[in-house]
């Protein structure tokens, strides 16, 4: 099946540069200037992928990390950021708000292809499972809703990160399995974790904040000490 990929303002030419690839692997590739366009193609296509290429100017990021945040509300495709802005927190900024990957835009065409090509086997999985599973996770009155990506407690709606989503969802699919610091921010950031402890204790912090009664007394989202997190 044809894989359909918007590239999102194209802000350093990736378009032009990784069309001959993505060509060569069968994917359709559309560029768009405008979000209102991107919102309308995600509501009426199966878009696949968005590669958002902007320039994240550290003296005006609020614009461009609103745009990732708006299309990760609107769709559960993976979106990889490609950007010249190398600092470390433009990649943690991007990665918050939801994107999926952050690629700088002078590396290799064939890293980036790499990395479209992984985010793409992870969606299909994801999409697969989905299928032939009840999309809806429970522990006691908490809710994990993966038809509304939505949280609730006792039936009322919890607003979460697309991170602080992607964290509890993890866990509570493996509902009684310890996962390890490591082991979560592996598989929610998609890079080697070096120094996340404090990463993902502050993310933890914040979702008891959100579904415990009594966030110092947890009886959802439990600490393993050693180990690491779980949930139930």
């Amino acid at each position: 099946m044809t894989k359909n990929i918007i590239v999102f303002y194209n802000a350093t030419g990736v378009a032009e540069l990784m069309r001959p690839f993505f060509g060569g692997e069968g994917y359709r590739v559309c560029t768009v200037q405008k979000l209102q366009e991107v919102i309308e193609m995600i509501s009426r296509e199966n878009i696949h992928l968005l590669l958002i290429d902007m320039e994240l100017k550290e003296s005006g990021w609020d614009g461009d990390v609103q745009m990732i945040r708006s299309l990760r509300a609107r769709t559960l495709a993976p979106i990889i950021v490609v950007s010249p802005q190398t600092a470390e927190t433009a990649k943690i900024t991007a990665l918050n708000v939801g994107a999926d990957d952050y690629v700088a835009a002078d590396d290799n065409p064939l890293v980036l292809l790499a990395r479209v090509k992984s985010q793409l086997r992870r969606y299909a999985q994801l999409t697969g499972s989905k299928a032939n599973a009840d999309p809806v996770y429970r522990v006691g009155s908490l809710e994990v809703d993966d038809r509304r990506h939505m949280v609730s407690v006792g039936g009322r709606d919890v607003k979460m990160t697309p991170i602080e989503y992607k964290i509890l969802r993890l866990l509570i699919q493996g509902q009684g399995k310890v996962f390890s610091i490591e082991q979560i921010y592996e598989s929610i950031w998609q890079m080697r974790a070096i120094g996340a402890d404090n990463t993902i204790a502050v993310h933890i912090r914040h979702i008891r904040e959100k579904i415990e009664n009594n966030p110092k007394k947890p009886s959802y989202l439990k600490v393993v000490r050693g180990v690491g997190y779980k949930v139930g």
